[in-house]
């Protein structure tokens, strides 16, 4: 087994990053929720949002289950945790740091991935590029609405768009100012439409069009399992198909500002594509003293 991690990030949410091709370096067994939340813990251990093990699917234990026939053309998994250690079905920030890093520990040439490769995720295939300008881009799939419901933050209630990126999610646009608001304790909200958590997003209209984009908004997310994070990538698509939505639109492109930095979203009825950086921060061993 190899100590070997990674530590990296896109718009500011951050991820311990596992290189683990074979699947023998961080089994399963070893990769428990305390491993998780130790890895995470930003005190006494590396910090992040979240663990990304970088492994190929045929290693992954429930992968054919959510890939199905897909599994063979989904040569690498991103093996997802939540920083609480659960299981996360998908991540528009992850995947693409996912991508940086299968770049640049040698693993895929980045010109091959101009066109896309299609990774597999417990939120399905996902197909993720390089793009020109050392930015990467991935195609979500579609927004999907689920009804309408509301989050209470801090005393105060938020009605929103139930919408899925292949994880849930509560848009709320609001006029409060997002600075103020206290987003460390996690929202109520109702677990009938939520029967496994919500990620939540509170958003402002920045701009109804112009520059290039049919809309410019701000984002601030609560994410379920890990807490309030710079980014969201899952978020970001959810929050620009609910702003498109309350202005009449069902397609388009928002540009993004989250705490970590922008991202570009581009809605259509048939997919999502999220554009935006993502960068390794640095590279190292685990020490014994610290395993124990």
């Amino acid at each position: 087994m190899s100590n070997r991690v990674l530590v990296g990030h896109g718009t500011e949410n951050d991820f311990v990053v596992l290189p683990d091709p074979d699947g023998d370096r961080w089994p399963e067994s070893r990769l428990d929720d305390a491993m998780v939340r130790r890895l995470c813990e930003r005190r006494a251990g590396l910090g992040g949002d979240g663990v990304l093990r970088v492994v190929r699917s045929v290693h992954v234990p429930d992968a054919p289950a959510v890939l199905g026939e897909d599994l063979t053309r989904c040569e690498w998994f991103m093996d997802h945790r939540n920083a609480d250690g659960s299981l996360a079905e998908m991540c528009g920030n992850g995947i693409r740091l996912f991508l940086h890093v299968l770049v640049t520990e040698g693993l895929l040439d980045r010109a091959a991935c101009t066109d896309g490769v299609w990774v597999g995720t417990r939120g399905g295939p996902r197909r993720v590029g390089a793009g020109a300008d050392g930015t990467y881009w991935v195609d979500m799939g579609p927004a999907r609405e689920f009804g309408r419901g509301s989050a209470e933050l801090a005393g105060r209630r938020f009605d929103g768009l139930a919408v899925s990126m292949g994880n849930p999610h509560l848009a709320c646009l609001t006029d409060v100012d997002l600075d103020a608001l206290d987003l460390a304790a996690p929202p109520r909200f109702d677990a009938a439409l939520f029967p496994e958590g919500v990620n939540v997003e509170l958003i402002t209209v920045l701009r109804a069009a112009g520059e290039g984009a049919d809309a410019h908004i701000r984002l601030r997310v609560h994410e379920r399992g890990v807490g309030e994070t710079r980014s969201c990538g899952t978020g970001a698509c959810a929050a620009a198909y609910a702003a498109l939505v309350a202005g009449g639109a069902t397609a388009g492109t928002v540009v993004v500002d989250v705490p970590g930095g922008r991202l570009t979203v581009d809605v259509a009825p048939d997919t999502t594509v999220l554009r935006g950086p993502a960068v390794v921060v640095a590279a190292g061993e685990l020490t014994a003293e610290w395993l124990g």
